[in-house]
């Protein structure tokens, strides 16, 4: 995979930086990628990039029983929309590509139902971004008539 930067999406109606680390384990946990299979993998995904115009992957890495992805989107997409056409065609294209992979795995399921999502953010972090909302509405000094409200006793 070439490695690619994330950048802003221009939309008719917005600009997101929106980016998604996943972590998708085989079902059962089952050391499934070999370097066939994840070099598979990275093919599918491409596909899926061509054809989904909201799916960019950024990252893939495999280690033998689960993979992480790191995908851009748009804010017209929900992360598990993303991630269940993800893991919905590449479940189907490397069975087809890997019969021997189904035998490992019964029950006719590539990946376990469930899934880690988080939220990566590009030039900033949490506690930045928590200061800068917390200090809405303040004024420079200290005779500010305006007063902050605090979630959870902050």
């Amino acid at each position: 995979m070439e490695d690619k930067k994330s950048s802003f999406v221009a939309l008719s109606h917005n600009v997101s930086n929106l980016v998604y680390h996943f972590v998708c384990p085989a079902k059962y946990r089952r050391e499934v990628f070999s370097e066939a299979v994840d070099r598979s993998l990275k093919e599918i995904c491409l596909g899926i990039e061509l054809r989904y115009d909201y799916i960019r992957f950024l990252e893939i890495g495999a280690d033998m029983d689960h993979v992480h992805f790191l995908i851009q989107s748009t804010p017209t997409h929900s992360p598990s929309e993303i991630i269940q056409k993800v893991k919905s065609i590449t479940a189907r294209q490397i069975f087809l590509e890997h019969p021997e992979v189904k035998k490992w795995l019964w029950g006719g399921q590539f990946w376990t139902d469930g899934y880690f999502v988080a939220t990566v953010g590009k030039n900033t972090n949490e506690e930045v971004i928590r200061n800068y909302v917390k200090n809405q509405g303040k004024q420079d000094s200290d005779t500010s008539e305006y007063q902050q409200l605090h979630l959870r006793g902050m």
